[in-house]
């Protein structure tokens, strides 16, 4: 059976990706189970912080990881509150808080405002190649990359999909 290390230590999201995977003969190791720490997130894009957190683990045991970024991004608010999403829920992850802000922030809602979940995920291993799509690149593209321990940078393998259950 192949390993793959999903970098969470949120058990809902680990439960629903064993139920992904576990058909196809991957078994699945979380963060948790290497206590891993969360690493900080200091990219610009989801997809950036995405890898950041899939290669932060793969460096940290080898294996291939798994991780993901994701936010509501919303139209008028300029994208915000976009890969601050989590942020705005606090240090609780209090989401009705976040909801609350995003209500102020708009000022109110009037039903015209538009939005959208954004998910990335990311998939690192020290195996050379990458694919990527989002909403603007309907199909993959791939690009290689050097297939050492070294090489496993923001160049490393990354899989980045527009919606989680996209998958």
């Amino acid at each position: 059976m192949n390993t793959l290390l999903l970098a969470t230590h949120n058990q809902g999201k680990i439960r629903e990706f064993e139920g992904f995977l576990s058909p196809l003969g991957i078994a699945l190791k979380s963060a948790e189970d290497f206590k891993l720490p969360e690493p900080e997130e200091t990219g610009k894009t989801f997809a950036e912080n995405a890898i950041l957190k899939a290669q932060a683990a793969c460096d940290a045991t080898g294996l291939p990881c798994l991780a993901d970024d994701s936010g509501l991004v919303i139209d008028a608010l300029d994208g915000a509150p976009g890969i601050y999403s989590a942020r705005w829920a606090g240090p609780e992850k209090d989401f009705k808080a976040a909801m609350q802000r995003v209500h102020d922030e708009l000022g109110g809602m009037d039903g015209t405002q538009t939005a959208r979940f954004v998910a990335v995920l990311a998939l690192v291993t020290y195996v050379a190649a990458v694919m990527a799509t989002n909403a603007d690149t309907p199909l993959p593209f791939f690009w290689t990359a050097a297939a050492s321990r070294a090489s496993c940078t923001s160049n490393g393998t990354a899989l980045a999909n527009r919606k989680r259950n996209s998958l």
